[in-house]
């Protein structure tokens, strides 16, 4: 084989693995209406008892579960926050898990935040925040993390785990958010999951 044939099927080789990787899956769709009507569950925890993972403390400020329609996922290899969590999911529940409501709507994350876009004002903002969130994915397993690779835009899934606080022995902390209604900086959900579960039946049937 010559040396620019050589080149071109590595080129090749190199693209079709960084296109499989990052192609976007097509998007589940569902009938209209709402799919998820109950409110993300948790309890604080009063006494707590730290473990440790890689070289980092998880200390569980709460438990934590909900059923949510994946409204958009993103994965994060480079900062320090990737050592824990490798995907953040945007999760949407009550009116935010409704076709009607976000086939007007355009979804988007980046820098461990979510963005939403109106194409149409058919939900206040203040109701949008109230029923979704981005959430920062700590895997308890690996089993966990290739199942968060498989979740798929659209899909109807079931986490529980615990809202948890990180903290390095070089004094570096993050920190979950308690409540679902505050936004900036310091909102977003740091979840350590335990269970993970795509509603398969559910996402075939559409809403019930």
């Amino acid at each position: 084989m010559r040396l620019w044939q050589l080149v071109a099927f590595c080129v090749l080789w190199i693209g079709g693995i960084l296109l499989y990787r990052f192609w976007p899956e097509p998007e589940v769709s569902h009938a209209p209406g709402i799919l998820v009507p109950e409110e993300p569950e948790q309890h604080l925890l009063n006494q707590t008892r730290m473990w440790q993972h890689q070289d980092y403390w998880i200390n569980p400020l709460a438990t934590f579960k909900l059923r949510a329609r994946v409204l958009h996922k993103k994965s994060y290899a480079f900062g320090r926050e990737a050592d824990l969590s490798p995907m953040d999911l945007a999760l949407g529940w009550g009116p935010m898990s409704d076709q009607n409501v976000l086939e007007h709507l355009a979804i988007s994350q980046a820098g461990r935040w979510y963005l939403v876009r109106y194409k149409k004002p058919v939900l206040p903002a203040r109701s949008v925040s109230l029923h979704s969130a981005n959430m920062h994915m700590i895997p308890a397993r690996p089993e966990i993390e290739e199942m968060l690779e498989r979740v798929r835009v659209g899909e109807i899934i079931a986490l529980s785990g615990y809202l948890v606080s990180v903290k390095a022995n070089d004094g570096w902390r993050w920190n979950s958010s308690l409540t679902r209604q505050d936004t900036g900086n310091g909102s977003c959900e740091v979840v350590w999951v335990e269970q993970l579960s795509i509603l398969e039946e559910f996402n075939q049937s559409g809403p019930k």
